[in-house]
């Protein structure tokens, strides 16, 4: 039986407007634009593109649905450019492309507005099962996708499982009671990669760095197969089912290295799925995440700073204590 390989990213797409600021205003002030940028975002395209970007020479599949305008034409084409199949794309008639609002202060935090369109409707329909031979199938984000939500992840996950395709899932943070949508899905989730609010939520427990290790052995306990992976700016833990435990903090790179943070827990999920992929040790799966997350940061959009993981390891080696 031929090995499988190859990474496909499901679920949300969308086109980013990323608007520099020099400070977010109070309700009814005003603040400077200082830069306009416009990128393909979502998981689909932060997580592919940052794959291929990392290793050219992996089998990335983009799998998720776009509208029939130009800003899914957009998305086609920058997923295409950077080597990303897109054969599984998705053009439904008569929507328009998702798209974010990105109020980014500079070197700082952001903020979001969004518009569903067509991802919204993206669904266990929408996988081409017997074409997709890939090793592993990443799926979010959960709370943003409404079907998703309501029981095509479950069906999803379901799917993977049972032709033999490693899963993992991402979600956004979301401050709501909502999280219990994703427990019923975690016995089917293999990786299991969130932040500390996220992993805090669904289970109940304050998302502080004392309590990474007592999280991530929590969603073991709720049914996560192989490995929880928790994320926040100042550290990454990852706890596998064999009771292994490691932490790495992140890498502290100067204030002026920052340019924004729109993608860097993407690039973070990136970084730790082609470690998993790759099947090396929790520890160098933190390493890929944390090398990867602190290249993002060079960059306004999610996926520019990106490079071939062998080159971001020397840059990071100026920086690694």
């Amino acid at each position: 039986m031929v090995e499988r390989k190859g990474i496909a990213v499901a679920g949300t797409v969308l086109v980013d407007k990323i608007y520099g600021i020099a400070a977010y205003p109070e309700v009814g002030e005003l603040t400077h634009i200082r830069s306009i940028d416009y990128s393909v975002g979502g998981l689909v395209s932060n997580d592919g593109i940052d794959l291929k970007k990392l290793a050219p020479e992996l089998n990335v599949v983009a799998i998720c649905k776009v509208g029939d305008d130009a800003e899914g034409q957009f998305v086609i084409d920058k997923l295409r450019e950077n080597g990303v199949d897109v054969s599984a794309v998705k053009t439904a008639a008569g929507e328009r492309t998702s798209f974010t609002e990105v109020m980014s202060v500079i070197g700082g935090q952001r903020t979001f507005f969004t518009y569903p369109g067509a991802s919204a409707s993206f669904g266990a329909c929408d996988i081409p099962w017997d074409s997709l031979e890939v090793k592993m199938l990443h799926l979010g984000y959960f709370l943003l996708l409404e079907r998703v939500d309501n029981g095509d992840g479950l069906e999803i996950l379901k799917e993977a499982k049972a032709r033999g395709i490693m899963t993992s899932i991402d979600l956004v943070s979301e401050n709501s009671d909502r999280y219990s949508l994703v427990i019923p899905c975690l016995k089917y989730v293999d990786n299991l990669i969130v932040n500390e609010t996220e992993a805090g939520k669904m289970c109940g427990i304050e998302p502080c760095e004392e309590n990474l290790e007592r999280l991530a052995d929590r969603l073991l306990e709720m049914g996560v197969r192989e490995r929880v992976i928790i994320h926040m700016p100042m550290l990454g833990v990852c706890k596998s089912r064999n009771g292994s435990f490691c932490a790495m903090p992140s890498i502290d790179v100067p204030r002026d290295f920052i340019k924004g943070k729109t993608g860097a827990g993407d690039a973070f999920c990136s970084g730790a799925l082609l470690g998993i992929h790759n099947g090396v040790s929790d520890k160098e799966i933190l390493e890929y995440a944390q090398i990867s997350a602190m290249a993002s940061l060079r960059t306004p959009d999610a996926t520019s700073g990106i490079e071939e993981l062998s080159i971001l390891r020397e840059l990071a080696r100026q920086y690694m204590k």
